[in-house]
């Protein structure tokens, strides 16, 4: 059984605590020891968002004595349907202060070390390093391989989880003899491939069944008992509430944690994914194609200029939220070619500019000479136009 490295001297139990955690106290493979250990225990929640919610808070509740969280964001409406951590009050409050008065209410001798900042190459190493295990709720490929290598070089387990849809994944990477997050992904999916989940939507209770099992997984690495999810990845599907579990191996030539690593620090992971570097000036040219900001598409429709707008969202979002334009979702784009103008300059929508790209990009592979992508998309001209169009 792999454990988490904890201080030498545990913390004694109050009397509060004995009452508190009394459910816990007559469990043998708890206890008395097994609660100090938690009081002593240090973990790093990556992200208060829909995994970061309900692995915070069970933490909280279970009594560890040291919850860090990063986060740099602020609540917004959408996040209620799953961050439970937030609440309708909290909407345009930090994140991190919001998370912070759920859990201190929860549990008044919790610590909570806030870390308001974006995790980066530059900074991961000096966060992560004072935790005992990091427990991962991002939504991003490159922060989940930041993490990865991050808990590899500093010998962390990592409590992976992701969330997509109406499915799961969860593990227990990086930990001695046990395989990372690379050795499953050795390299991430092309930009754009997989769609995040503002674009493809998640069921609201999925990320609470994953990052129970997150935070499941932390309290036996803190506590040295049971079977963690070291060389197993957990499958859930929640439509067909079904639970899969694959065999994972350490991968010898891993490049992170592998017999001879070739990764020795951290990179730059914008560009391992293939995506712009988080320290570069926006561009006005991505691939090959013209980004439009929403205010300069507004002043040209003002102005009656001749453009083709192109909606390639589903129509259950454009029933949502529309800012006119022709509505052909992107899978039937190659079908429904020749309804698109090719006389016209072609501006090319979506919810957040992803699907948008990918369709330009199509598009000026297809002979047409004059296609551009809204940057930003709905979300952008609600947030910088037109507050009365929802955002979902």
């Amino acid at each position: 059984m792999t454990a988490a490295t904890l201080p030498t001297e545990l913390p004694e139990l109050t009397q509060d605590d004995l009452s508190r955690y009394s459910r816990h106290l007559i469990l043998p493979e708890v206890g008395v020891e097994g609660q100090r250990k938690l009081k002593a225990a240090r973990v790093l929640c990556v992200g208060t968002g829909g995994l970061g919610s309900p692995l915070a808070l069970y933490l909280a509740a279970a009594g560890v004595g040291t919850l860090g969280l990063v986060d740099f964001d602020v609540v917004d409406a959408s996040n209620l349907q799953r961050q439970i951590i937030h609440s309708t009050a909290d909407i345009g409050r930090k994140k991190l202060d919001s998370a912070e008065e759920k859990l201190k209410a929860l549990n008044p001798a919790l610590n909570v070390v806030k870390h308001d900042t974006l995790l980066s190459s530059a900074n991961a190493l000096d966060i992560l390093k004072d935790y005992d295990v990091v427990a991962d709720g991002t939504d991003n490929f490159p922060t989940r391989y930041l993490v990865n290598d991050a808990c590899v070089l500093l010998g962390k387990p990592n409590a992976y989880g992701s969330i997509f849809r109406f499915e799961g994944q969860a593990s227990v990477f990086g930990a001695k003899d046990g395989p990372c997050y690379r050795c499953l992904y050795p390299e991430p999916p092309p930009p754009g491939l997989v769609p995040s989940c503002a674009e493809g939507g998640v069921l609201g209770i999925l990320p609470g069944l994953i990052g129970v099992i997150q935070a499941t997984e932390a309290i036996k690495l803190i506590l040295g008992v049971g079977k963690p999810l070291i060389g197993r990845l957990l499958l859930v599907d929640a439509l067909k509430m079904r639970f899969r579990e694959l065999r994972l191996r350490k991968n010898p030539e891993c490049p992170v944690c592998g017999t001879h690593p070739t990764v020795t620090q951290l990179i730059d992971y914008q560009q391992f994914c293939g995506l712009e570097s988080a320290s570069d000036v926006p561009k006005a040219v991505k691939n090959g194609i013209p980004q439009l900001s929403v205010k300069d598409l507004k002043r040209r429709m003002d102005a009656g200029e001749n453009l083709f707008i192109l909606d390639v969202r589903e129509p259950f979002e454009y029933q949502i939220a529309n800012i006119g334009g022709k509505l052909i979702p992107q899978n039937e784009v190659p079908q429904r070619i020749g309804e698109i103008d090719r006389s016209q300059e072609i501006i090319v929508h979506c919810k957040a500019g992803g699907r948008s790209q990918r369709i330009a990009e199509f598009l000026k592979q297809s002979g047409y000479p004059n296609v551009t992508n809204l940057a930003g998309g709905i979300l952008a001209w609600s947030d910088e136009v037109d507050p009365a169009v929802p955002k979902y």
